[in-house]
């Protein structure tokens, strides 16, 4: 199916590991230009010359998403060198382990600085951009916003900020057929998360327990399935779809019943 990509420019925050990479990979398979931003100079480079090494083309800024004038440089980096920004995903963040008993105010404070704020601020500086292109802007998400998980207030609460943002820029912005939408995610097996599985003494059966709760083939989501879905809502395959909060997790989340 033709995604009608082909030369859109879309940023990707944190874009160069995990879900983001996967993300710019599947756009630049699909004819777009990624344009990732990411403050981890080795992989951000390493990332866009995979991509043209396959004969594809991406554009990359090094930003610390926590700093603005950062945030705005990569911005006005994309345009100089592209003349256009066509889409946004915004899924740089970090599950920093603040939680309510063992937190303090200024970590929570700073997890959602660290997890929301640039969300906001990448989504105004591009939103120019977007009002001229009809683009579109997806929010990564995480389970944690409407599961909890323990140990983590101020991801959990970003993440449920992500969502309130999608379901009301989703509303701002329909005047300019600007659609906004999430995708969340719950067990996907990225670097950083098998890096944490093998904290465990027993790596492979703590992998296993997490599994066996995941109701669609006992498995985890994979990078791939995430960036399939951001691409069609990226698309105007989707050019109906706003405010949507998209779950793709095998059933993860809503799922609650025993599947025989």
């Amino acid at each position: 199916m033709d995604l009608y990509l082909k030369d859109k420019v879309i940023l990707v925050t944190g874009g160069s590991a995990g879900i983001g990479k996967g993300i710019s990979m599947g756009l630049a398979a699909e004819g777009a230009i990624p344009f990732i931003i990411g403050r981890n100079k080795q992989t951000v480079d390493a990332t866009a010359t995979e991509i043209e090494r396959l004969g594809f083309r991406a554009g990359k800024a090094y930003a610390e998403l926590m700093d603005g004038q950062a945030c705005q440089q990569a911005v006005d980096d994309a345009i100089a060198e592209f003349g256009k920004i066509d889409g946004l995903v915004n899924n740089a963040g970090v599950n920093d382990s603040i939680g309510l008993e063992h937190g303090t105010v200024e970590q929570f404070t700073e997890s959602i600085h660290k997890n929301l704020t640039h969300y906001y601020q990448m989504a105004q500086l591009v939103l120019p951009q977007l009002k001229q292109n009809k683009g579109s802007i997806v929010n990564i998400g995480s389970k944690t916003s409407v599961m909890g998980q323990g140990g983590t207030s101020g991801y959990a609460a970003a993440n449920g900020g992500r969502n309130a943002l999608t379901r009301e820029w989703a509303v701002e912005l329909v005047p300019y057929s600007i659609r906004v939408n999430a995708v969340i995610v719950a067990e996907c097996y990225t670097p950083l998360y098998e890096r944490w599985i093998k904290t465990f003494d027993n790596p492979e059966e703590k992998l296993r327990s997490i599994t066996d709760k995941i109701p669609l083939e006992k498995r985890m989501t994979t990078e791939k399935e995430i960036a399939d879905m951001v691409l069609f809502l990226l698309s105007s395959r989707s050019s109906h779809t706003t405010g949507q909060l998209v779950f793709v997790d095998g059933g993860y989340t809503h799922l609650d019943k025993p599947v025989l």
